[in-house]
């Protein structure tokens, strides 16, 4: 059965590996439904967060063809995992004086913030899941939208679920990857977060 599986994806921070695994997962016949990238807290290696509407069978697949890539570190399908995935959403809204206040309540509601006023219209930034995205642009729909611009899902695992990876590009060295579970001899963090 189909759905929107969530692939993260850690590739070295190289000119062209984004065309690279776009490429891949379009020869195996996949539609991005989004895919977006961007520098980690290490600036040689990229964070590429990939939704498609694939079966399970069909994502496991595409994970392996793109861990076969040179430049890919490593991949999961977080999908099953407990995650945070947040869009980010800019709407240029039709908002005449008469309907502007029913307007800003709404987006209030939705936590959106309006980042610029023009007599009749308003651009409005909303961030949070695919589905409040969704459900913020079937609401103001009726107002009428100008222009729309969504960023695509960027996610980590929540808490322990998370994998720690230690990565050394020096040439000879493999890419380590150990649990997020203290090692032997380490004390655990009881902090916790949210």
């Amino acid at each position: 059965m189909s759905q929107t599986r969530l692939l993260s994806v850690l590739v070295e921070n190289k000119p062209g590996v984004l065309h690279r695994v776009a490429s891949m997962i379009r020869r195996r016949g996949f539609n991005i439904d989004s895919l977006s990238v961007g520098p980690t807290e290490d600036d040689s290696v990229s964070r590429m967060t990939i939704a498609v509407h694939v079966g399970k069978q069909q994502a496991e697949q595409a994970t392996k063809q793109l861990s076969k890539l040179v430049d890919v570190i490593t991949i999961d399908d977080i999908t099953g995992l407990r995650n945070v995935a947040h869009e980010l959403l800019l709407i240029r809204i039709h908002a005449p004086a008469g309907q502007r206040r029913e307007i800003l309540d709404l987006i209030a509601i939705f936590r959106g913030r309006v980042v610029d006023v023009a007599p009749n219209t308003l651009i409005v930034e909303v961030t949070g899941s695919t589905e409040k995205i969704d459900n913020f642009i079937e609401l103001v729909h009726p107002y009428g939208i100008k222009e729309a611009a969504r960023s695509g899902a960027v996610a980590l695992v929540r808490g322990d679920e998370a994998r720690i990876r230690l990565v050394d590009f020096e040439i000879g060295t493999d890419v380590t990857e150990r649990s997020a579970a203290p090692a032997q001899g380490e004390a655990a963090d009881t902090t916790g977060t949210v």
